[in-house]
Formats: structure tokens, sequence, C-alpha cells
């Protein structure tokens, strides 16, 4: 990288249900106020501005940050699906890393409708044509069923088919996720469950239930981005920085082959992973603690392997063995994840961003994972597209 670039502060509100929600922009504006207290750094002092959302009209971005200050700056509204405020990071880290600004702000922010994921505009094609002919082809599409399910429970079928792993091994991941969120008091869902419980509720595709499935959320998160020069002439506390990042889109292989592992981004994953380890000139040996996306616990599952946590075929054992929680050899998801702190589509990049820079500064509470150096975090949207970023410590 031409510049180190350091994460100077971080900020965000709790996540809730549609039904508590406030409007997005005040949900943006008190991230982005933390997130400047955090990084002691005024709002005039920053250069450019990436917001993130996916539901919302254009320029929402700048109705959420005019709150915050009119000061004529940039600003660049990202829709990359689930993987939008980690897109908005991307482009934050990229701009300070190439030395076209020295403060950066990336908010990410969503007010979602309660229910399942649905497509937004009916009158014109769907952006992820490619995606559903290839589910077709692979397991068919049901019309009763939601999309989100039929994807991601097809790859946890299909990974489920190729290594026997149990129902009750994806259910404990759910029990998992509840259990950290107990220690999060920005979580949606903080009561525990358990296996029975989960493996009771409704069924959804493949091997998903009801509580194996992200509740839709609303939130906000932000962080301040700083150059390594600009921390030193202003004396800032910021110790994290980003040591690699990367983000991928489909390949060609991606449609091909009727493989929903494939489909869901395996590949992507995969990809990203490998090029963050390169670049950082570190291996998934040397994380201590992960952010990952679990919008399903079928997801959560595929990931441990293609982040390189676990051999290929080995992420059940990575569970039974408890490598996945504290104790074991990653704490996963410390924050809850997606499927117990909520994802609110825009704000989760960020969200994972806010829960690793607390990890690193050992300043995470009762959700502190011992010995913190290196964060690995992993954001994936269909559609499609997968940033991966490594953390560590100065």
């Amino acid at each position: 990288m031409s510049n180190k670039v350091r994460v100077a502060g971080v900020g965000m509100v709790p996540f809730c249900k549609p039904s508590q929600s406030p409007p997005w922009d005040e949900m943006a504006e008190q991230a982005i106020r933390a997130a400047l207290h955090d990084a002691g750094v005024d709002y005039p002092q920053v250069q450019q501005a990436y917001a993130g959302y996916v539901y919302g009209d254009s320029t929402a971005g700048q109705s959420a940050i005019y709150r915050v200050g009119c000061t004529g700056v940039p600003i660049v509204n990202v829709n990359n699906n689930c993987a939008t405020g980690s897109t908005a990071l991307f482009l934050a880290r990229q701009l300070i890393e190439c030395g076209g600004a020295d403060c950066v702000l990336a908010v990410g922010f969503e007010q979602m409708a309660a229910g399942a994921l649905a497509a937004v505009f009916q009158d014109r094609k769907a952006p992820m044509e490619k995606h559903f002919a290839a589910t077709r082809a692979a397991q068919g599409l049901e019309r009763d069923i939601p999309m989100a399910a039929q994807l991601l429970g097809g790859g946890g079928r299909e990974y489920q088919e190729r290594y026997g792993v149990k129902n009750a091994t994806f259910a404990e991941i759910s029990v998992k996720s509840r259990r950290h969120a107990a220690n999060n008091p920005l979580a949606v869902f903080r009561d525990p469950v358990t296996v029975e419980q989960v493996l009771a509720s409704p069924h959804l595709y493949g091997p998903l239930t009801r509580l194996q499935a992200c509740p839709p959320t609303c939130g906000a998160a932000a962080a301040i981005l700083v150059s390594d020069a600009f921390a030193r002439r202003h004396g800032l506390d910021a110790p994290v920085v980003i040591q690699a990042q990367s983000m991928t889109t489909d390949y060609g292989s991606s449609f091909e082959g009727a493989s929903m592992m494939r489909v869901i981004g395996y590949e992507m994953m995969q990809e990203a992973a490998r090029e963050v380890y390169e670049v950082a000139g570190v291996g998934p040996q040397d994380v201590q603690v992960v952010e990952l996306h679990d919008c399903f616990t079928s997801n959560e599952l595929i990931s441990y392997e293609a982040l390189g946590l676990c051999p290929e075929g080995g992420a059940e054992q990575l569970v039974a063995d408890g490598d996945n929680t504290y104790g074991g050899r990653y704490v996963t998801n410390p924050s809850g994840g997606l499927l117990s702190k909520g994802h609110p589509l825009g704000a989760t990049g960020l969200a994972q961003c806010y829960e690793l820079t607390h990890q690193l500064r050992g300043t995470a509470d009762a959700r502190q994972a011992p010995g913190v150096r290196h964060a690995l975090q992993h954001n994936i949207g269909l559609g499609g597209a997968c940033v991966v970023t490594l953390y560590g410590r100065i």
C-alpha cells in the first residue's frame, strides 16, 4: 500500500426491528457523529464521503450527511447489495491509499421493511438474471419460497450433500450467534436458543429453518479512515490499520457446473481471501477474530472453508471442536453476526468494521476475544461482490 490507512474512529447505533426504527437519516447522523467523536475529528476535516444504502432514493447519502454538515466535499452514494457497507469502506480506503485524501468518511444505513427481501422494481429485468438462471439449472426455482432462502439454502444443501454435514451442525451456528449477541447491547436478538428450538422452527429450504436466517433490520454504522500522516499530524490515537483489502465479483465459472455454492459466491470469497493473505503476508492461522457474513447459517459454514479457516470439508469439525467461538481457534462473529445483531444491508459492512476495531483496541467489553493481533472481515452481496478486509495493530 502506498499510504498506510488507519481506522481513526467508528460509530454505530443499536440495530432494531422495522417496527421500532427511527428514520434512516437520523440513524446515519447518530452513527457519523459517534465516529467523528471516537476519532477526535471535526466534520470540516473530512475531505470526502461514501454513503452506502440499498433501499433508498438517489442522493440519500447527501441528505443524511448534510445533517452533520454541508462543506461542499464530494459525497458518493454506493449500492452493492449486502456488500454495500464494506464497498463504501473499500472506496474510502482506496482513496487514502492512493493519496487522494487524508480523512474520509464511510457510512452505511438502512431502513428496511418487515418480511423477506423482495425486488423493488417489478416493471423491468432483474439484475440477478444470470444468478436466477444458474439456480434454475442447478435446483429449479420455487414460487412460494423467498429467493434468498433458495439461494443460500441451496448452497448449504450442496455442501451438506458433499460432506455429510448434519442439520444440527447448521443449527449450532445459530446457538453460538445468540450466545455471542447476549454480550452486545447493539444487537437485536440477545435471548438464547437451543439446537432443538432452531431445528423446530419453520422450515425454509435445504437445511435451513427460520431461526437460521437473519432478520430484516434497521440501523447505521460509520467509520473515519485517515492516512498515517494525518493521524500523526493531528495526534490521533488510531492504532488500528487496514493491512490488506480485496474486492471480487463473480467469475464466469460462478454460473457453470450447476453448483449453488458457486452461485452464492464461493469463488468470490476464496479469491478475495487469497489476495488479502498474500498482500498482508499473513495467513488465516494468524487471525484471532472474524466477523463474517452469516446471513444464513449455511453461508457461515461455507465461508469457514472459503476463507481458509478450515481445510476443504472441515467446517463441521471446526464447529464440533468449538473452534468458531471463545476458547477455540477463532472467535467468529463476536458481535452476534447478522443472525443476531441484525442485517441492515447498507450498514452491515461498517458494523463489522466497528466490532473488529474495538476487538483490536481491546475495548469490546464482555465480547473481547483474547490476544487479538489480526482480525478478518468478510462481507458478501449476491449479484455480486465480496469484500474481505484484514485489520491489524500498529
